[in-house]
């Protein structure tokens, strides 16, 4: 298949930010025919430059379009001559197994006062609520490529490749779960989000950023959605707007988190 090199001008953009979008150009390059194989950021030029096997230029392309947005200034066709002369040999997946990365966002969610409402409800009133909350934020998963790492009973553990993603699925529970919602018990739901390298252990999720996800869910207010500054930082220029709720003291950390507020409509 052709080799092409792109590349990104792009001003403003951290090298976190490019890796997360890396990431998911991994993550749905299959859906296009491409192959990334390797990609460079130059903080000091503001430039990135992507190498990928694709049928075209226009497909390498679409990825880019489609999984973030930042499309690339220019697309040259490359031999695998002039890549090994410049950056000696890049492993095809044969040889080095699918690619990833441990970069992830942790998402919880908490659905508030559930002994209560049980209490309200009855058992099995407030069982087909919960039901009902189940469906929703597992269709919101569904919709948005989030993996559910566990249920926590009154809530759940997820992961994301993308923040912009991680924020679309926090959106559509709160959408989801305003839907239901009524006089009779006003449902409310918790989410928080923080993004770092979490510790793999099988299936299961630990670390710094796995902890720091679950104490900003429950400083969350209910019916909201809350996130560090890391979070607010990768999904720049997305079009969300937020709310400095400012700096929080939580177990465990030993500096001051500060917090956003993401606005969201029913």
């Amino acid at each position: 298949m052709p080799l092409y090199m792109d590349r990104h001008d792009l001003p403003g953009v951290t090298a976190a930010e490019v890796a997360q979008a890396h990431m998911t150009d991994i993550a749905i390059e299959a859906t296009y025919g491409v192959h990334f194989l390797a990609y460079w950021f130059d903080a000091d030029h503001a430039e990135a430059f992507c190498l990928a096997t694709a049928p075209g230029p226009e497909a390498m392309q679409e990825v880019h379009r489609a999984g973030h947005g930042l499309v690339p200034n220019e697309i040259i066709a490359v031999s695998e001559d002039e890549v090994l002369r410049f950056l000696g040999r890049v492993a095809e997946p044969a040889d080095q197994g699918p690619v990833d990365s441990a970069f992830r966002t942790i998402l919880f969610t908490d659905l508030e006062g559930s002994t209560e409402m049980n209490r309200q409800l009855g058992d099995e009133r407030a069982l087909a609520v919960r039901r009902r909350h189940d469906e929703i934020i597992s269709a919101a998963l569904a919709t948005t490529g989030g993996r559910q790492v566990k249920s926590l009973g009154d809530g759940i553990l997820a992961c994301f490749m993308s923040v912009v993603k991680a924020l679309e699925c926090a959106v559509r529970i709160q959408q989801g779960v305003a839907s239901i919602a009524g006089p009779e018990w006003p449902l409310r739901v918790r989410v928080g989000l923080a993004a770092g390298e979490p510790v793999a252990d099988g299936d299961d999720l630990f670390g710094l950023a796995v902890n720091l996800a679950s104490r900003v869910c429950n400083a969350c207010e209910p019916g909201a959605v809350f996130v560090t500054s890391t979070v607010r930082d990768l999904a720049v220029g997305k079009g969300h707007e937020w709310d400095d709720v400012g700096e929080h003291s939580f177990k465990g950390f030993d500096e001051p988190v500060r917090v956003y507020r993401l606005r969201w409509s029913a």
